[in-house]
């Protein structure tokens, strides 16, 4: 009589615990980086913006798919990660976050759209460093980061804008 299960799966365990870390991580980087979101204040709105800034709703549009995406490459290839691997890339997105939830601190917050420029060229070096770790593990899961990558290009030239201006 066997004792052991002759089911097997390709999953590799902890598959629900790195999507929960993941999903957990990303929410906690948009709640933190929220708090200091004030786009409805004196010193924002009287910003000398570029005419392609795009309206204030069109942020949170955005974000919400982009971090959707975040989460589910972080847990995919979280998830296939063993060892050393498994715990840089953790760090790898930990630190990611921390740095795209302290751009709102250092722009809103320090009200100093330099040190907003200085913290996204620092979120998009992260950006590529996360990328190319993940697509060491998970071509795939670094396929999904890209949108976020673009994203984030995208807000470091409107910050540079916004400095330039202002």
């Amino acid at each position: 009589m066997r004792l052991t299960s002759s089911c097997r799966t390709d999953r590799p365990s902890g598959t629900w615990q790195a999507y929960a870390f993941s999903a957990a991580a990303v929410s906690a980087c948009a709640a933190l980086g929220a708090k200091a979101v004030d786009a409805d204040s004196a010193w924002y709105r009287a910003l000398d913006k570029p005419r392609w800034q795009p309206p204030s709703w069109a942020f949170g549009a955005v974000w919400t798919p982009v971090y959707a995406s975040v989460a589910w490459a972080g847990g995919h290839a979280v998830s296939r990660a063993r060892g050393r691997t498994r715990s840089r890339l953790a760090v790898s997105l930990a630190a990611n976050l921390t740095l795209n939830a302290s751009w709102n601190w250092a722009f809103f917050n320090r009200r100093s759209p330099g040190a907003g420029v200085l913290g996204t060229l620092l979120l998009d070096a992260s950006n590529i460093e996360l990328i190319r770790r993940t697509a060491r593990v998970d071509p795939l899961a670094a396929r999904a980061l890209l949108p976020y990558a673009g994203w984030c290009l995208f807000a470091t030239g409107l910050n540079a804008a916004l400095a330039r201006r202002n």
